[in-house]
């Protein structure tokens, strides 16, 4: 029962990279994998339509990017790409630096939900 979580942070070279985990499981209970809690500052939510892209640009805050459809392509400044798709959690932390852009690889709108973190 794993969830993917991406993690794209600044690097001590000043550049975004990406580190590849899951959701780590603190609890069962009955048939429910549950994770620890954070706290959050706000939560919103973006659509962006099928087909568009977005060039070079930090994160403008820490923030969970929870994917609910559409698939895309991030990449770094050194060329590294992720494919993001539904289901996946973005922990976006890369506030400085190189930064990253993105563009939808499939026929969908990206629909998201952004949880701002303190």
């Amino acid at each position: 029962m794993a969830m993917r979580l991406i993690r794209l942070f600044t690097g001590d070279d000043g550049q975004s990279h990406f580190t590849m985990g899951e959701i780590a499981w603190h609890k069962l209970a009955g048939p429910n994998a549950i994770s620890g809690t954070e706290v959050a500052q706000s939560i919103s939510f973006e659509e962006t339509a099928a087909g568009s892209s977005f060039e070079w640009h930090n994160a403008p805050h820490r923030q969970y990017v929870l994917t609910l459809s559409g698939t895309l392509q991030f990449e770094t400044r050194n060329g590294d790409k992720q494919v993001v798709e539904r289901g996946d959690v973005l922990l976006a932390e890369d506030v400085t630096g190189g930064g990253h852009r993105w563009r939808l690889i499939d026929d969908q709108p990206w629909r998201r939900v952004y949880v701002h973190l303190p």
